[in-house]
């Protein structure tokens, strides 16, 4: 018992002692801490003497009272366990080790959800739908999806066997992997979506991203872009350093990017040290309510400098800026230390107090009754030409576009049946493979109908021929998914978003906007 306490104390004093150092408290408020962690030591011992069960103190202390502690401060403080701090390493380097695949799980198996492209798992052949039975010697028989990703990964160049069952074959079918260093691009897309106009999608900021973003402007050769459409969407953000980097090519040299302070931390102001040299083709900047931290950072600075329009839905907001202190080798506390502010001065940061993390994660955005800091007053600040815009909450959009809502039909399909993704496996179980000048065409539609009778789905002729063009649309971009990869399954959908047919349109309204903004800032200099 008493080694589990001294650690609790020692882990539990540490946090709190370089506090109490930083901020100089008198004897009293000393007293206090130290009569705090005497009362929680004291909790431990009773719980490990007279509980009903015995006692796991990582358990105890790992996953309960360290984290119980920081969460009480905000959402985005937090104790990391070995686990999670590796996963924290693989985000920020942008690599790791195995054999290249998502899974998920669906009706209690686990599926190969997508290859990457030229990974060991897309070279060896197995595909997405592909039920995982087996790694080497360990059945995925009641595993966790956690528990597959630990067995699939491991050192470069050590071989893996996976045992996958897929629709047509009478027997699993056996893949032999040899892992590698995967990958994970934050530049995922990147391409001419109309003739001189860029599309590129950005999924996270880690230490590649800078790197990732000039590969894909140079192929996109800027010199003569006629637009470029930066797509934020679902991107949660990452290393700081990147944010800057990457909003530093956009913006011009010396332009403030962002900043942060806090009750400790003296104010930092971030601006960019290189610009873009001149390049300033119009630019629109995509963003929904799962763009954050690093991408409301990039967003922010292109909206307060009235470098190009924002469209698309209010971010996330967080705009915490975290610090990480090492506990042990694998170990680690992420504080927060300061917050994130716009060039223009405006929080970044939404309200958290009062609410619940499940609502503080899931409820949010300006438009849903159950976030109180919906129905808040927001501070108002202006942009380089006069603009207004609101802090607080999140980067609204200055142009709202809200993703199509599925009828009847299309949620049924999409999510009781899972019809597309069931019909790729079953299609390509009689045809094996699809071309890229592939289209569904009445022979794959009278396919899809047996499909549906099959698995006993239940629609209608109308039901059918209402939605024909969803149909045909979403059966084309599942194949690719299976055949060409994610990538060209996104790149399909593209055609048909809202958003980005939006952001296509606005691009002459976001050259009038950037040219507006010199002209407002040229006639301030004296």
């Amino acid at each position: 018992m008493i080694p589990a306490v001294v650690l609790f104390c020692a882990l539990l004093g540490g946090m709190f002692g370089g506090r109490v150092r930083a901020t100089e408290v008198d004897r009293s408020q000393d007293a206090d801490v130290k009569e705090s962690l005497r009362l929680l030591t004291k909790v431990y011992a009773v719980v490990e003497e007279n509980y009903a069960d015995p006692v796991d103190p990582d358990k105890a202390i790992y996953n309960g009272a360290i984290p119980g502690m920081v969460r009480t401060l905000d959402p985005h403080s937090n104790f990391v366990d070995p686990k999670s701090f590796q996963v924290l390493r693989e985000e920020r380097k942008g690599r790791y080790y195995g054999v290249g695949m998502t899974i998920q799980q669906r009706g209690g198996k686990t599926l190969v959800g997508t290859p990457f492209p030229g990974s060991p798992a897309y070279k060896a052949g197995l595909r997405p739908g592909d039920i995982i039975v087996r790694v080497d010697s360990t059945s995925t028989e009641g595993l966790t999806t956690q528990g597959i990703v630990d067995l699939l990964k491991g050192p470069k160049g050590t071989t893996v066997h996976v045992y996958a069952a897929r629709e047509g074959a009478a027997n699993p079918l056996e893949f032999v992997i040899v892992r590698d260093e995967i990958p994970r691009p934050s530049v995922d897309q990147a391409f001419e979506i109309r003739p001189g106009i860029g599309y590129i999608h950005m999924a996270s900021f880690s230490e590649t991203t800078s790197r990732d973003l000039t590969k894909a402007l140079r192929q996109l050769d800027p010199k003569s872009l006629k637009g470029l459409i930066l797509d934020l969407r679902g991107n949660p953000g990452g290393l700081l350093s990147e944010a800057v980097n990457v909003a530093d090519m956009f913006l011009a040299k010396g332009q403030v990017i962002v900043s942060h302070h806090g009750r400790t931390s003296g104010k930092k102001v971030y601006a960019a040290e290189h610009g873009n040299g001149g390049l300033e083709y119009p630019l629109v900047v995509l963003i929904n309510g799962e763009s954050a931290s690093a991408s409301e950072i990039v967003a922010g600075a292109i909206q307060d400098h009235d470098r190009g329009l924002v469209v698309g839905e209010t971010s996330f907001g967080k705009g915490l800026v975290q610090n990480e202190y090492p506990l042990n080798e694998n170990t680690g506390l992420l504080l927060t230390i300061a917050k994130y502010y716009t060039p223009s001065g405006r929080l970044i940061q939404r309200q958290f107090s009062g609410k619940s993390l499940y609502d503080y994660y899931y409820y949010h955005g300006d438009d849903n009754e159950k976030d109180p800091s919906a129905k808040q007053p927001r501070e108002v600040k202006t942009t380089d030409s006069g603009r207004t815009v609101f802090g607080g909450g999140g980067i609204a959009p200055d142009e709202k576009v809200t993703p199509p809502v599925l009828n009847a039909f299309q949620r049924r399909m999409e999510f009781r049946y899972t019809a597309f993704f069931g019909f790729a496996k079953y299609y390509l179980a009689a045809h094996n493979t699809i071309t890229r000048n592939f289209e569904v065409d009445d022979g794959v539609l009278g396919e899809f109908r047996r499909f549906l009778a099959e698995k006993k789905v239940e629609y209608t002729e109308d039901d059918l021929q209402q939605n024909m063009e969803y149909v045909r649309r979403r059966i084309k971009q599942e194949l690719f998914v299976f055949i060409f990869g994610k990538p060209d399954g996104d790149r399909l959908a593209l055609d048909y978003d809202p958003q980005v047919l939006k952001a296509i349109e606005l691009l002459p309204r976001a050259k009038a906007l950037a040219s507006n903004a010199h002209r407002v800032v040229a006639q301030r200099l004296p």
